[in-house]
């Protein structure tokens, strides 16, 4: 990434500004005002109601399949660019929300891998997001995003799945009206940047008393009163002030009234910590006048009490710290400086405050500490790292971010240790001097190598074949010649994997307890990466640690998902290597990846051993024969080493003789969505063998499942068909629309009227659709993932598989079924769980 002050800004902006109708600082030649105003209005609003800490809206550009980043809300546009164009034909949530119209809820980093790996391999932090789409009608305007902190295993609750729905849907009548009315709804060039909402900062606040010395009461005039929520303005023992106090505050103020003999004249109080009426602490200015007598001839102590509020406050009290404090707002613009910033970094406040910090500091545009600054803003976890600024001086950087912003806290670092644990950045590809690689093709082909990992990740679910993947695609992506991979059990470190290192040589730290001063335990207990230029570095580092070489380089990688210990990873270098601040960031976070997928392959055992049980058990086994109807069904996993998914099919003999095809499918993989599955078809017999019409089994099938997991949403279609007459009674909850293949050879998408998906809302109704299936034909119920493809539009998967029903012309209904799945499979380069019902009335063949 290029450094941030050689581009141009994006547009920055408050939510409301002075003129509703024109948001300040936006200039000629952008959208009308009208569109801003109701893009930031919808972002922010939706940030608020999910508590989302972040946001913002993409809109269709004047190109045809490109969305752009119209509004970003609570984060700086200099640092999420690339992220600001997306192609709809792109493995990301926003492009896939586009196209199919359905929001998606990502509640943690590890279930953002699963099913969106580019995102996390752009984007390696812990943040969770929501997605709704913006339309109106049949039209497809963009997608509503929110970002908030994760809630890891607990899926996004239905409430705040209804509230983003409801945003993209308010959001796309607006915009509808707006073209009706003839203003162009699409976005040409940059976001424009929003502030968020603050949290509420008492205002600036007045009050003054007067001690009566003699008589130990106080007098308060109406601004103190309000201050203390006093509501008398009868005069009240001095102890009614006092007991507001903290104790040292209370012997300051006992100790100035004492002092009203002395010859000084008194003294000053400041900084008094009184508590207000809701209990809580307010810190107040007071300027005390001890040697004042008041017309009754006794001794009086008045002084002036001035609410400062917790912003100006914090000025105050922070140039007291031994640290130095930067803050900035969550558009990256500098809010506060204490002193000791100001002396360290040897600039005035004047020249820091109100500027982006890539401008304030110039090197927070380095691309390394870009990424760190995306880290805590996305995260909201404290950042910690060391930066060499252009005086040559080594810093200790803290990032801790915050609803309103980031605070950054900065040290003089001496002597960093290890020597060389983060070496001077090196000079960047667009600088090289005969390098003729530019600087975008050089991040490119960077950016490259954790996308490439992230997805061949995904298709790893055992610790050998993470370790593979990491062998075959990071180390020759980097040049390294030696991997080690370390687990974490019982706080102890176990060899995992390894390759390239003398035999036996790791033998010796297998099994090495969390106590032990080796690079491998101590990245791992600090959470912090090192890096050693060459075996000599190493070697001063530790000393005590035994070489597998004498030349060659070394990167310590602690393996951390979400939070947690997961191990260590060891890369060795035949040759000394100059690790340069991008590449330390690339290897910071493939490490996280690599982490992610290390759990992930732990847990598979269990959860794939009992995810077989249950697939044995919930699919059916053979499906009902019954005259003049022949039915088949088929099933296959689409995740790599799972076993079961979240599609199901099934079909129930009614008690009236006719048969109720239903398939559907449930959000997600694995156990959970296994046993939800489970629990719908043994709704959908029980409801269906009770000889209720077919909406009432959706719908007391949707209110169940609301009741056993209100986090949790399928889509459904069933069908309640009479063999004999060829009567069909189809209801649809937000599944695709089934086919039908006419006994001429010709197929044909039917138009089945649908409901929302279950789950969502206990109050939906599903309406029945009512045709006639003659004899001869074919009825092919499937789940979306024998149409869905990356990078193309369902559509086009659905048109293809019309086709291919319809070229199975007189092929029994068995071999059929086989075509379809092989063609699903052959011209997908990693299908979803795919389920497929097919049902042929042949009652004259039959007959």
């Amino acid at each position: 990434m290029r450094r941030l002050s050689r581009r141009a800004h994006p547009v920055c902006v408050t939510p409301h500004g002075q003129n509703p109708g024109t948001p300040p600082g936006v200039p000629p030649g952008m959208p009308p005002p009208a569109l801003t105003q109701a893009l930031a209005e919808a972002a922010t609003d939706a940030v608020e109601a999910v508590g989302g800490y972040a946001g913002g809206v993409y809109l269709r550009s004047g190109t045809e399949g490109l969305l752009r980043l119209s509004v970003l809300a609570g984060l700086p546009g200099e640092l999420f660019r690339p992220w600001s164009r997306m192609h709809t034909n792109r493995p990301f949530p926003v492009a896939e929300v586009h196209r199919s119209g359905q929001p998606v809820q990502l509640s943690d980093v590890e279930e953002s891998m699963r099913r969106f790996p580019q995102l996390v391999a752009s984007l390696p932090f812990p943040f969770a997001s929501l997605y709704a789409p913006v339309v109106a009608g049949r039209e497809r305007f963009g997608v509503l995003v929110v970002l908030r902190p994760p809630s890891p295993g607990l899926p996004a609750g239905a409430r705040d799945r209804e509230r983003m729905t409801r945003a993209g849907l308010r959001l796309g009548e607006v915009l509808a009206e707006l073209s009706a009315g003839g203003t162009g709804v699409w976005w040409p060039g940059d976001p424009i940047c929003v502030q968020l909402p603050s949290g509420a900062v008492p205002p600036v606040r007045f009050g003054s008393f007067d001690w009566d010395l003699a008589s130990g009461t106080v007098t308060m005039d109406d601004g103190l009163r309000s201050i203390l929520g006093v509501p008398d303005p009868s005069p009240l023992r001095i102890e009614a002030l006092t007991s507001r106090l903290d104790p040292e505050d209370g012997y300051a103020l006992w100790a100035a009234a004492r002092r009203t003999g002395a010859a000084d004249g008194g003294g000053s109080v400041r900084r008094l910590r009184l508590k207000g009426p809701d209990g809580g602490l307010h810190l107040l200015e007071v300027s005390a006048r001890s040697r004042f007598v008041g017309t009754d001839g006794h001794g009086h102590l008045a002084g002036t009490l001035v609410d400062l509020g917790t912003g100006l406050v914090g000025s105050d009290a922070t140039d007291r710290l031994p640290r130095a404090i930067l803050a900035i707002d969550r558009l990256g613009r500098v809010t506060y400086v204490n002193e000791r910033t100001e002396r360290l970094l040897g600039r005035p406040r004047g020249a820091l405050a109100g500027r982006p910090l890539w401008e304030a500091l110039p090197w927070f545009g380095q691309p390394f500490h870009e990424e760190q600054l995306r880290a805590a803003l996305l995260s909201t976890e404290p950042v910690r790292f060391l930066a060499r600024p252009e005086d040559g001086r080594w810093l200790s950087v803290s990032l801790h971010p915050g609803r309103d912003g980031v605070t950054m806290v900065l040290v003089p670092e001496e002597d960093p240790v290890p020597e060389t644990a983060v070496p001077s950045p090196p000079p960047t590809p667009s600088t090289r001097a005969g390098d003729g690689l530019g600087s975008e093709a050089a991040r490119a082909a960077s950016l490259y190598r954790p996308v490439a990992l992230a997805i061949a990740l995904t298709e790893a679910v055992t610790a050998r074949q993470v370790s593979a993947v990491v062998t075959e695609e990071l180390l020759p992506a980097f040049g390294g010649r030696q991997l080690a991979i370390y687990l974490l059990s019982d706080r102890r470190l176990y060899l995992a994997w390894e390759t390239g290192f003398p035999p036996g040589f790791l033998d010796p730290f297998d099994g090495v307890a969390l106590d032990a001063h080796v690079p491998g335990v101590d990245v791992l207990t600090s959470g912090r990466a090192m890096f050693f230029e060459s075996m000599q570095v190493l070697n001063r580092a530790y000393p005590e640690l035994p070489l597998d070489a004498d030349t060659g380089a070394r990167a310590f990688l602690p393996l951390i998902a979400s939070g947690r210990p997961v191990g260590s990873c060891i890369l060795g270098f035949d040759g000394p290597r100059d690790f340069g601040p991008e590449e330390r960031a690339v290897l910071t976070a493939l490490a996280g990846l690599i982490a992610q997928a290390l759990e992930r392959a732990q847990r598979y055992d269990t959860e794939a051993a009992v995810a077989r049980g249950l697939q044995d058990a919930l699919l059916p086994h053979r499906l009902p024969v019954r005259q003049g109807l022949e039915t088949v069904g088929r099933y296959l996993p689409g995740t790599q080493g799972m076993d079961v998914g979240g599609d199901w099919y099934d079909v129930v003999e009614t008690a009236r003789g006719e048969l109720a095809l239903v398939i559907g499918d449930v959000q997600g993989h694995g156990v959970a969505a296994a046993a939800t599955m489970g629990q719908l078809r043994s709704a959908v017999r029980a409801f269906a063998l009770s000889g209720l019409p077919p909406q009432e089994v959706v719908r007391g099938t949707n209110r169940l499942l609301i009741d056993l997991d209100p986090g949790q949403f399928a889509s459904a279609c069933y069908v309640l068909l009479d063999a004999h007459t060829g009567d069909v009674q189809a209801v649809r909850a937000g599944h695709p629309q089934p086919l039908l293949r006419h006994p001429d050879g010709t197929a044909e998408l039917l138009d089945i009227a649908g409901g929302v998906v279950l789950g969502v809302d206990g109050r939906a109704a599903y309406p029945v659709t009512r045709l006639r299936l003659a004899e001869g034909a074919v009825l092919a119920l499937f789940t979306d993932g024998l149409v869905e493809r990356p990078g193309a539009d369902i559509d086009e998967g659905v048109e293809r598989l019309r086709r291919t029903l319809a070229s199975t012309g007189s092929l029994p209904l068995a071999e059929a079924a086989d075509r379809l799945m092989h063609e699903a499979v052959r011209s997908s380069d990693r299908p979803d769980d795919i389920a497929l019902l097919l049902a042929s009335r042949w009652l004259r063949r039959g007959g």
